[in-house]
């Protein structure tokens, strides 16, 4: 079978599989103003990680989505041993089951790349109050590539485009953000413990093919190092 690798982190229930993982997470949300009354929506939950720190941390209100029925699961799964009161839905990002001006925070972890950007960040600024705020931990293209080399990256993927940090401010304020501040990621200065490290929900049969799919993405990762990269997009 072919699984594409958004199959593979769901059959692996890898949490925190984007860059910095949880502990970029918390200290994002730390410079955030979160408390029981806010109400936040993490597009794209993965098995509930984030989620699940949120609850406990702040006791906010939380929605999430993702698009993979298998990683809603083993979200739920997770916030039912939790004892956690999370609605997880599976939905599309490009169309959010949610009524307008709803959510003061919308969070997305590497996840808007994987979809039609254009479509998906004016739904994401239609959900969210007048004065709400998008965080964003996406890849970012960080020179010019051959057309070889970024196809096989997009395929590879599944992203529907690779952008420059200059396409992605442009998208962000196209889409009705007025303030978009970007800082870059930059990996391997924070010491990783065992509290942070990503963890894993797995399914019962894993196949050699995802094995050889996590390969692929490393071999990827380093082989662009200079090329790809990844920023935090905080937009208001």
């Amino acid at each position: 079978m072919n699984y594409t690798y958004l199959e593979c982190l769901a059959l692996f229930g890898v949490g925190g599989a984007h860059p910095g993982g949880l502990q970029l997470t918390k200290k994002i949300l730390a410079e955030e103003k979160i408390n029981g009354d806010t109400t936040l929506l993490e597009v794209g939950c993965g098995t509930g990680q984030t989620a699940a720190y949120l609850a406990q941390q702040y006791g906010c209100s939380i929605n999430v989505l993702d698009n993979n029925s298998i990683m809603v699961e083993k979200a739920q799964q997770r916030f039912s041993s939790l004892a956690l009161s999370i609605d997880a839905k599976v939905g599309d990002t490009e169309n959010l089951p949610y009524p307008d001006k709803h959510f003061d925070i919308a969070l997305s972890e590497s996840v808007i790349s994987f979809t039609n950007v254009i479509a998906t960040i004016p739904e994401i600024k239609r959900v969210l109050k007048r004065n709400g705020r998008l965080l964003a931990i996406e890849t970012v293209l960080e020179q010019t590539i051959s057309e070889k080399e970024q196809s096989q990256i997009i395929d590879f993927y599944r992203f529907p485009q690779l952008f420059t940090v200059n396409e992605w401010v442009t998208a962000f304020r196209d889409a009705g953000f007025q303030r978009v501040d970007v800082t870059k990621y930059q990996p391997g200065l924070e010491q990783v413990d065992e509290q942070h490290a990503a963890d894993f929900s797995l399914s019962e049969t894993i196949d050699d093919a995802l094995l050889e799919i996590l390969g692929k993405h490393e071999e990827i990762m380093q082989r662009n190092k200079d090329k790809l990269g990844f920023r935090i997009f905080k937009c208001s």
